[in-house]
């Protein structure tokens, strides 16, 4: 049986758990072989070893240069050149303008700003010399519009939409396609760890559909960007967040 993503090889960031390890199951069951990279070691080494030949884990971080060109070279050895890249690396911090610590603000920019930048430049040598690629940006919804005690975060988040348009330009020329994914609420450990349960239910109240997402909600979409069918799609931005931006908001 053919698979979508066949003879594809695809570098997962933040791959071991939750959105991510959503996409690495999903890439590899439609026939990519898979990098699964994160800092956390027992969750990436136990999802490799389920996910069989067709994956390998790299403890990896983000914001380091030095590790993706670790993280390359480990690539190469084990599949050969990129030709997908998952940047789903990211984490998440509340806090006001007035009190939020600038280390916060600074972590936020660190793994979610600057590691999509470091990932774009690590794989686009990879890409040109295969004659093409994609590469799927983790944003939010929250790079689509404000929310109280998102300031840092958004701004990273609007800030990988910015880079995701502006690379797109860049880098059309060599067939090398690049887009965002905005999800809103996915119950995921990164969102779970704010509230649980209760802010799960209380996500569900807020979204059209009723319910918060899962990374099975997601995995799809990345997919379709991943695969040869969205080939004329690049510098678009995608909501997967259950019609939460569907709307004006009245705020204050």
């Amino acid at each position: 049986m053919t698979g979508r993503l066949d003879g594809k090889v695809a570098v997962v960031t933040g791959g071991a758990m939750g959105q991510g390890a959503g996409i690495s199951r999903a890439f590899v069951a439609e026939g990519a072989r898979v990098v699964v990279a994160d800092v956390a070691v027992d969750e990436g080494a136990t999802l490799a070893a389920e996910l069989g030949d067709a994956a390998i884990f790299c403890r990896h971080d983000v914001g380091d240069p030095a590790s993706w060109e670790a993280l390359l070279a480990a690539t190469h050895d084990a599949f050969g050149p990129v030709s997908t890249l998952a940047n789903n690396a990211g984490i998440l911090r509340f806090g006001s303008v007035e009190k939020m610590p600038v280390d916060e603000v600074e972590l936020l920019f660190r793994v979610n700003q600057l590691g999509c930048f470091l990932g774009m430049q690590a794989v686009v040598p990879d890409m040109r010399s295969i004659g093409g690629g994609s590469i799927i940006n983790a944003s939010s919804t929250e790079g689509l519009g404000g929310m109280a005690g998102t300031v840092a975060y958004g701004a990273t988040k609007f800030a990988v939409r910015g880079m995701t348009k502006g690379a797109s330009h860049e880098l059309g020329r060599h067939n090398i396609r690049v887009n965002s994914v905005h999800p809103g609420m996915i119950d995921t450990p990164m969102t779970r760890v704010h509230g649980g349960d209760a802010a799960m239910e209380y996500g569900a109240s807020k979204v059209p559909l009723r319910r918060v997402g899962h990374p099975e909600d997601v995995a799809p979409l990345y997919v379709f960007l991943a695969a040869d069918e969205s080939s004329y799609i690049t510098g678009a931005e995608i909501a997967i967040d259950g019609g939460v931006t569907a709307t004006h908001g009245f705020g204050g």
